[in-house]
């Protein structure tokens, strides 16, 4: 059984079932008993030579669409309105070629509609559109599956009255195939992997420069993933990472659909961003970084997004390009801009660990030994708590030296 080819149909055949008119919440029930019926079924080699005349593998979508829509009709028929859905039951569609009709994208907007909190929308895309089954994305997630399925059933129901054509926005897909990538490896699912996978399907559908400036971008950063952590799982920095170990394949792929894009002069923030990492990926070292073209798509990036976070980022690249003192100058503009990065409320994530860099670059090393160390206990995962108490410990090391 082939697993990746029961993935890509799943969009198509739940397309299918809705247009039909089945309500999506059902509809998708439905599908997902089908790919467990193939799961059992369909045979290992997946070409049609493998099965018998008529058989699932001689047209897979087809077989899809008539298991899942005689599931739909088997949940139905216990309902109170009966007559209205024998009604259905007689006309039942002849078994036979699946339609050419492609509602992948339609499914794509349903699953980010903005009715949906990120998390749902998250998992209601890899559900409904990246065909993963409920245990897989709850593993994913590190939450029980219960809960899990408690999340898509709500988000499916919040949909459930959503016109199927009616237009999506792509920014807010976007968006949440980025939160997928960003989730990186967990359970038996590489979601970093999986929003990449995802994100091709959207690029085939849409022609629309921001879609290929997140392709973009994701490989780019996935070209430096066997790189971003050592043996015993502690982080790397990218200033510290092998770059002869990182993917030139994926890099040169990200490179090309970056180019293509950013021609349309249609700029975007994914594009932007994208641009950034490809400056990093082009530097054979970290001492040939062009932090001067960085800086500059820092600012495009504030024009197009004025985010907190794109600032604090921006304050990093003056500090390399014109010098920490400039550096540390630029967050103390942030500050100013915005009260919850300077200790009142809730820190920026990455604020203090930011403010510690640059004055180690000016060579305050006390000041940059106390920040590490403050910056440690803001942390948000143990990974990034263990580095930055690492610089912190090797600071002091050298201020006693």
């Amino acid at each position: 059984m082939n697993e990746a080819l029961i993935r890509s149909l799943t969009p198509g055949v739940l397309g299918v079932l809705v247009r039909r008119g089945a309500d999506f919440a059902a509809a998708e029930d439905a599908v997902q008993e089908a790919l467990i019926e193939a799961v059992r079924v369909w045979p290992a080699d997946p070409s049609p030579s493998s099965s018998s005349r008529g058989g699932p593998m001689r047209d897979p979508k087809g077989w899809l669409v008539t298991v899942a829509w005689r599931k739909f009709l088997d949940a139905t028929r216990s309902d109170a309105a009966r007559r209205l859905r024998e009604d259905r039951v007689d006309q039942e569609p002849a078994p036979g070629p699946a339609p050419a009709v492609d509602d992948t994208l339609q499914l794509y907007f349903l699953c980010a509609h903005p009715s949906l909190t990120p998390s749902s929308a998250v998992a209601l895309t890899l559900r409904a559109v990246g065909g993963l089954t409920t245990r897989q994305i709850a593993e994913a997630y590190l939450v029980p599956e219960a809960t899990m399925a408690q999340r898509i059933s709500r988000a499916k129901r919040t949909v459930s009255d959503v016109r199927f054509d009616q237009p999506g926005d792509v920014a807010t897909v976007l968006r949440v195939l980025y939160l997928v990538f960003n989730e990186g490896y967990s359970g038996d699912v590489d979601l970093s992997a999986e929003a990449i996978r995802l994100t091709r399907q959207l690029a085939a559908q849409i022609d629309h420069p921001e879609v290929a400036g997140l392709l973009a971008l994701m490989l780019l950063h996935h070209a430096r993933r066997a790189t971003r952590t050592a043996p015993d799982g502690s982080l790397v920095p990218l200033a510290e990472q092998d770059r002869g170990r990182w993917d030139t394949a994926s890099i040169a792929e990200g490179v090309v659909i970056l180019q293509a894009a950013l021609a349309r002069d249609r700029l975007g923030e994914f594009q932007a961003q994208a641009a950034i990492a490809a400056l990093h990926a082009d530097a054979p070292t970290v001492e040939e970084t062009d932090w001067v073209q960085i800086l500059e798509w820092y600012d495009e990036l504030v024009r197009l997004t004025d985010s907190p976070v794109v600032r604090l980022n921006r304050a990093v690249a003056v500090g390399e390009a014109d010098g920490p003192r400039a550096g540390l100058a630029a967050l103390a503009e942030l500050d100013d801009a915005s009260p919850t990065s300077s200790g009142k409320g809730h820190p920026m994530p990455r604020r203090t660990a930011v403010a510690a860099y640059l004055h180690e670059r000016d060579g305050d090393l006390a000041t940059a030994a106390r920040l590490y160390a403050e910056a440690a206990h803001q942390a948000p995962n143990l990974a990034e708590r263990d580095y930055l108490t690492r610089q912190a410990a090797r600071l002091n090391t050298r201020r006693r030296g």
